[in-house]
């Protein structure tokens, strides 16, 4: 057997395992609650065939709407509060020092904790009555700022998607970081040559050298905003008056709350459609950018 196809059918085989899980544990599941999607049914007994009367119900709902609002919010301040902020901080902490890698640990920590203490501390933080953020204003002598940050449905949407930035900033950083240590010095040294420095370097050197991996990190951004669940829930539970709803929120609420599971599978049947084209219209925008 040649060389190369005993390469070929390793990789096959080691690959095999993971695959079978992936279709077994992702792939089945999500046909299997895109079929439930077009019955009645509420966990147990028998399911009632209504066609895509769930889908009509979804649309007509206010509630479903608001939800895809906030997760659009959610969606836009990630990929200006998750990407920007990982690749200024990648480009400030490149080179491999002491300090910059107990800045990295640092910024990377709150990934590491878990999303229920995350949502804790700031919820804290946020308390009307004792949190630091109303304290601290006040110190500044600024209490007319002073507000209850997760009650206001003006702002209290901004206010979850802090925290949610927050944890997860540490990633992309991550990633940037190794995709700047691979542009090769020979670019870098003919950029300096040819008077590329500072932003002219960034905006014509950097950025193209590194443009795949930002739109990597945007389709992350789309696809984690979309599913975000565990912060919302410790943090309002997608109150009050479900301001702060999400669509993972929103599915959640209707399966395991009022047990309408055929409901519930249709709304995550949307959320992977509305998931697919967003991440065909990222492909479409960065593509023409690129």
């Amino acid at each position: 057997m040649p060389a190369s196809l005993r390469s070929r059918s390793f990789v096959i085989m080691a690959l095999l395992p993971a695959l079978l899980i992936f279709i077994v544990f992702a792939i089945i599941p999500i046909f299997w609650s895109a079929y439930y999607g077009f019955f009645e049914w509420k966990g147990l007994g028998a399911a009632k065939l209504i066609g895509l009367d769930n889908y009509r119900m979804i649309l007509e709902d206010p509630v479903f709407w608001r939800a895809l609002k906030n997760n659009l919010i959610l969606i836009v301040s990630a990929i200006i509060g998750q990407v920007s902020i990982a690749l200024l901080l990648s480009l400030l902490l490149l080179k491999n020092t002491m300090f910059n890698r107990l800045m990295r640990s640092a910024v990377f920590l709150p990934m590491v904790l878990s999303t229920v203490v995350v949502g804790l501390i700031w919820g804290y933080i946020y308390h009307p009555q004792i949190g630091l953020l109303n304290q601290l204003l006040e110190t500044l002598g600024l209490e007319s700022w002073t507000r209850s940050w997760l009650d206001d449905p003006k702002i209290n949407m901004f206010a979850v998607s802090i925290p949610i930035n927050w944890a997860n900033i540490g990633p992309y950083l991550i990633i940037f970081i190794a995709a700047l240590q691979n542009i090769s010095t020979e670019i870098n040294d003919a950029s300096k040559i040819d008077g590329a420095i500072g932003w002219k370097k960034l905006c014509f050197v950097t950025l193209p050298m590194i443009w795949g991996t930002v739109v990597v990190t945007i389709v992350l951004c789309i696809s984690g905003s979309l599913k975000a669940f565990d912060h919302v829930i410790v943090m309002t539970r997608g109150g009050p008056a479900q301001s702060t709803e999400l669509l993972a929120t929103y599915m959640y609420n209707n399966t395991f709350t009022v047990y309408r599971y055929g409901y519930g599978s249709a709304v995550s049947t949307m959320i992977i459609l509305i998931s697919a084209v967003l991440i065909g219209l990222n492909h479409i925008i960065t593509k023409r950018r690129g």
